[in-house]
């Protein structure tokens, strides 16, 4: 469907699209996948699952042994084919999925064990054997699902990947890879704790904080078609930060204080994630919100093995080696393994890499050569965490009028830039927050973080983590201000998950620290002006605020004095916007005009609301009502002015989008 969205005005008043449902990123975001993310009776463990680009984890805390914020903890060694018919455990499962060719291996090669020889998961491999297989055969190698997952460009349920496959290659879509990652977690639980049957215990899956609804949504139905049966959803950032809290053993109050801004750094295989928590004290105790989350930024370790790859292949050039596309794909993953290495040990100065040959001699075609440690850091470093100043913005170019489909990544590789355009956002960002005194930010260009947490494999790199907070720190002397701390971490593979199952134990025995969020933005609806038809000109949108910033969930608020006009019994599009920086904006407030980094549009929604006895194309006065549910959705109905039915309007990212009237 590719209509014009109409809702049109009743009287003098502006029209206004019809609202839909999105899900609010809150703190804890609760999904529908699993009896609306209520804890599970008599669960024996909570488990954090971090279903990360590059690699998952799943950790565990035994809450029969545990005693609030002193836990029994322990992360899952994951069973994984390491080669064809070899098997262990792991406690990373690499995101990767590789497609064999029928006649490639045999089916006990590629079968696990527990694993019916001719299941239908026998047809692919997970985990470290398809990361080490693709990467001599990337054409059939499934990679980065979780950023595909969140690319509104493309249908996220269609068979895409992977993206460059000939056509003699069977794909599938990012919803099915990451359906399939989160089976083998499953697998591999009930393979350790038979005697704690997956289903029943207390699930908690982390998302980044930028996730659009839609991506939220269908993590949730990945999730449900895992069979997790009792799901709650959780930032990165905050589970990273509930990670820290953990492991202090009860000592984090003691390293953070009242009026402490805490900014969370999280630069993962192919997302930075950023967010801001406060640190406030309420009733004589420190407590924590999440005042800001930044913009979904495709920029992380993807990005950086790329531009290894692209370095060492002009090195091979140089010599006389000159490399096709095919082979620079390849080359890329042999650079991610040896970045990996490189960074996990200080003492490792060289990684040898295969370039495999694209002729008949495959082993005496090959090309080898080596990635140093100095050509890692120097790449790294200088090219993806430049210094620069908190004025500098993304740098953005102008985009060729034809362009392969692909992933919508960053177009600035610098991530301190976007980190400085981030701050520089959130200036204003503590003068709504209750508790904390706004005169902080007077005469400020950005917001002035006090402390900063790390998380992520790219920043295992101690180069990396004195660059960024030598920047920031130069950005806050700029404007006489005390440097930021440094916060220490747990293990950067594993923070998220660890934080992920200690957040699911203490919502359980509601004892330990609870980070407040409610939506993270303000969201608004697209109102079409009615104005009579004008030769080249579109009639001009309105945004009408359905959701403050920090709407808490099981809130709701109508907007009754306000009558708009609702279009019946024929498709309709609606538009979207999002602000996380408009944050003094109440329910009812009409934007005719805002700056291009006031609003951002989120994906469009086409649907087709029932008549229900009208004529089609009918205007129907209308009344709306937003409501945050329990399980972090934003609910919105369309009441009839005078009558008792009501259109109540759910996100769906599905190709044709329904709703329900009752």
């Amino acid at each position: 469907m590719n209509m014009l969205a109409s809702i049109a005005a009743v009287g003098a008043a502006s029209p206004t699209a019809a609202p839909a449902n999105t899900v609010a990123p809150g703190a804890g975001t609760k999904s529908a996948a699993g009896q609306n993310g209520l804890q599970t009776a008599g669960a024996r463990y909570s488990i954090g699952i971090d279903l990360g680009t590059t690699h998952c984890a799943l950790s565990y805390v035994d809450k029969a042994a545990s005693d609030g914020e002193q836990v029994v903890q322990g992360v899952l060694d994951i069973p994984q084919l390491t080669a064809p018919a070899s098997v262990a455990g792991q406690p990373l499962l690499p995101s990767f999925l590789y497609l064999p060719h029928e006649s490639e291996l045999t089916v006990a090669e590629r079968t696990l064990p527990g694993q019916a020889p001719h299941a239908a998961d026998s047809a692919f491999i997970t985990g470290e054997f398809a990361r080490s297989r693709g990467a001599a055969t990337p054409i059939r190698l499934v990679s980065s699902a979780k950023s595909w997952l969140c690319h509104p460009g493309v249908d996220r349920r269609a068979a895409i990947l992977p993206a460059d496959a000939p056509a003699e290659v069977a794909r599938i879509s990012p919803l099915t890879a990451s359906t399939r990652y989160l089976e083998h977690l499953r697998w591999a639980w009930e393979q350790a704790h038979p005697e704690a049957p997956f289903a029943q215990q207390d699930i908690t899956v982390t998302i980044p904080a930028s996730f659009d609804p839609a991506a939220r949504e269908l993590t949730a139905e990945a999730c449900k078609a895992a069979g997790f049966a009792h799901l709650t959803l959780l930032e990165e950032p905050q589970a990273a930060l509930y990670s820290w809290i953990q492991a202090s053993d009860g000592q984090w109050r003691k390293q953070v204080r009242h009026g402490d801004i805490i900014l969370v750094v999280d630069v993962g295989g192919g997302t930075t994630d950023l967010s801001l928590i406060a640190v406030l004290e309420r009733d004589g105790n420190l407590a924590l919100q999440r005042i800001a989350v930044g913009e979904h930024i495709l920029l992380g370790g993807d990005n950086m093995d790329l531009a290894l790859a692209y370095g060492v292949a002009r090195k091979l050039a140089q010599e006389g080696k000159p490399l096709d596309a095919w082979q620079t794909r390849a080359l890329a993953h042999g650079c991610r393994a040896a970045k990996e290495q490189l960074l996990a040990d200080a003492y490792l100065q060289a990684v040898p890499v295969v370039v495999p040959s694209r002729g008949s001699k495959l082993i005496g075609g090959s090309i080898r050569t080596e990635v140093t440690r100095d050509e890692v850091l120097a790449l790294l470093v200088e090219g993806f965490f430049p210094r620069v100043k908190v004025s500098d913005k993304p740098q953005t170019r102008a985009r060729a009028a034809l362009t392969q489909l692909g992933l919508p990544y960053a177009q600035d590789a610098a991530v301190t830039r976007h980190l400085a355009a981030f701050l520089t956002r959130q200036v204003h960002a503590l003068a709504e927050i209750d508790g904390l005194n706004g005169d902080q930010v007077d005469g400020s260009t950005f917001l002035h973080p006090t402390a900063i947490l790390f998380n992520g494999g790219v920043l295992k790199a101690p180069q990396i983590e004195q660059r960024i907070l030598q920047v920031i720190n130069g950005w806050l002397d700029d404007e006489a201000c005390e440097p930021a701390r440094l916060l220490d971490g747990a293990n950067l593979d594993l923070a998220v998950a660890r934080g992920a199952a200690y957040y699911g134990h203490i919502t359980t025995t509601g004892r330990g620290v609870r980070i407040r969020g409610g939506t993270a933005q303000s969201y608004y609806v697209g109102v079409e002006s009615n104005m009579p038809a004008i030769p080249g000109m579109e009639p001009p949108i309105s945004a009408l605020c359905l959701a403050p910033f920090g709407m808490e969930e099981g809130t709701e608020a109508a907007l009754s004095d306000l009558e708009l006009g609702l279009v019946v019994g024929e498709p309709v599009r609606l538009r979207f916007f999002g602000s996380s920086v408009r944050r003094s904006d109440a329910v009812g407030t009409m934007l005719d005009f805002w700056g291009p980094e006031e609003l951002v549009e989120l994906q469009e929604i086409e649907l087709h609301l029932p008549a229900a006895g009208r004529a089609a194309g009918e205007v129907v006065p209308v009344t709306l009502a937003a409501r945050v549910t329990d399980i972090g959705t934003l609910e919105l109905n369309a009441v009839p002015v005078g009558g008792t039915e009501r259109w109540k309007v759910e996100f769906d990212v599905r190709a044709e989008t329904t709703s329900d009237e009752g």
